[in-house]
């Protein structure tokens, strides 16, 4: 069963049609919206600052989402894909964006919409990536400009499968 844990006086709340796996942990000051998804290990901490996620958003296993204590908030907008193992902590991310397994987001980090953070990236505190663009490596930089073939067919795809992998476990 999943660890869904209040924490100084704040608990989950869920949107509708909201899938969480069985080991998955949700611990306090958090608010989704509908068809999010907690995949397996994946840990959403909520208990230092605020998490904040749109529709469509899923943190995939082994992920991690957290804050710094009075700090930084996590804001995730829609339609954003957490990797697999990521870690995203502090920051700022809009809508349609694809956060690589392994990749790394450091606090006061703003990520514009319609981008892919590649596998394995680390963007340090304070990085802001511009809409519509591809960072990768370590310290992450901008490699190029995302096509509308990558945006279609990995941001919205990914977000999209991920709905209908949920629809498999209710």
């Amino acid at each position: 069963m999943a660890y869904i844990l209040p924490c100084r006086g704040n608990e989950p709340k869920l949107g509708e049609d909201c899938f969480i796996a069985p080991n998955a942990t949700l611990v306090g000051d958090i608010i989704a919206g509908d068809q999010c998804s907690f995949w397996f290990n994946a840990v959403v901490r909520g208990d230092v600052n605020s998490i904040r996620m749109g529709n469509k958003v899923n943190i995939q296993d082994g992920a991690v989402i957290h804050a710094t204590f009075e700090k930084t908030k996590v804001e995730l907008g829609n339609n954003v894909s957490i990797g697999h193992n990521a870690l995203v902590h502090g920051c700022t991310i809009e809508d349609n964006v694809l956060i690589g397994m392994g990749a790394i987001v450091m606090d006061n980090c703003y990520i514009e919409s319609n981008c892919i953070i590649a596998a394995g990236a680390v963007l340090l505190e304070g990085t802001r990536v511009e809409c519509g663009s591809i960072y990768a490596g370590v310290p992450a930089k901008k490699v190029k400009d995302l096509s509308k073939e990558l945006f279609e067919g990995e941001v919205q795809r990914i977000a999209n499968n991920y709905v209908m992998y949920s629809s498999w476990f209710k």
